[in-house]
């Protein structure tokens, strides 16, 4: 007996046969479907009908498969998760042909190396197009999390719980000293906890867990932070230390484009510091798109074209 079955069962079929199966109650199905449930059960009349069979049994607390049901349910079952490995498959293609890679970089690393990666990036794939949002970690994971972003680039901090995203380091950015290249806190012997007890400084906020880790700093090395400028804007404390006499206590790679130019110098504390491991976010259940990938290695390059150089010290 040929039923036709390929040209008269529908997708929405597999899905009600689905639906009743897992939850073995007409009206359990209807509700997980948004469909009223004598629609359901005509639909399911219908199915019956197409196939010529009974497909369920109906008891006091619901509904049992038959045998043929048991078969047709397992059917659906299948060519419903087919349907969603193609639309992960699907999915995943548009993913690898997307020549636009979403980004998020933490405060430091927005400022510091990211246009130095990006115009990077821009010379060697013009065709890339890079989507940049500046935020903070609790701002930007969420949008990790929903697909919103591929990666994020910044420091790695380790996360309160397990949160199932794979951190990978790419490079350091211990806390360090900054000035212009002419400013007297390097002449011989350098920097030392004497001198920048005495110097001006200018400081991130204490409204940032960055501001707040340099002050801790500070009162490590016996040296009371008083009152010295603050301010959240990278804009204005390069201004202040390339027209003055001020010193800025950040990470190393906060100014990367001014080190390389050479209007800013760097050095490290006079005391040991912390590596403070920077790099990248993403999510692991998904590989990489190609346009992200060919940023990270930007990345990777650009970073280590800082460190190899010398315009940083360990």
């Amino acid at each position: 007996m040929n039923r036709y079955l390929d040209q008269r069962l529908k997708l929405r079929h597999f899905r009600i046969i689905e639906a009743i199966s897992q939850h073995s109650s007409l009206l359990k199905a209807s509700g997980a479907l948004s469909l009223a449930q004598p629609a359901l059960t005509r639909s399911l009349h219908e199915i019956e009908e197409i196939l010529g069979v009974r497909l369920y049994d109906r008891h006091a607390k619901g509904v049992r498969e038959t045998h043929y049901g048991e078969a047709v349910a397992h059917s659906a079952r299948a060519i419903l998760a087919e349907l969603k490995a193609l639309d992960d498959k699907m999915d995943q293609l548009a993913r690898d042909t997307s020549v636009t890679v979403n980004v998020g970089a933490l405060p430091v690393a927005a400022v510091g190396i990211m246009p130095g990666v990006i115009a990077e990036l821009n010379a060697r794939r013009p065709d890339c197009e890079v989507r940049l949002v500046q935020g903070l970690s609790e701002e930007l994971l969420p949008e990790l999390n929903a697909g919103r972003l591929d990666l994020i680039v910044g420091r790695l901090y380790e996360p309160a719980t397990p949160d199932g995203l794979t951190r990978e380091t790419l490079y350091h950015e211990p806390i360090s000293l900054m000035a212009r290249p002419d400013h007297p806190i390097f002449t011989p012997p350098g920097p030392s906890i004497e001198r920048l007890s005495k110097a001006k400084l200018v400081l991130p906020t204490l409204a940032t867990r960055l501001g707040r880790e340099i002050d801790h700093i500070l009162i490590d090395m016996g040296i009371d932070p008083g009152s010295p400028i603050r301010s959240s804007s990278l804009g204005f404390i390069r201004e202040l230390m390339q027209s003055g006499d001020f010193i800025a206590i950040m990470p190393q790679l906060t100014l990367a484009a001014d080190l390389m130019r050479g209007s800013i110098k760097l050095s490290p504390l006079p005391i040991a510091m912390p590596p403070r491991p920077a790099g990248i976010i993403y999510r692991s259940d998904r590989p990489l798109p190609p346009s992200a990938t060919a940023l990270v290695e930007t990345l990777r390059s650009y970073t280590h074209e800082v460190m190899s150089e010398g315009y940083v010290k360990a």
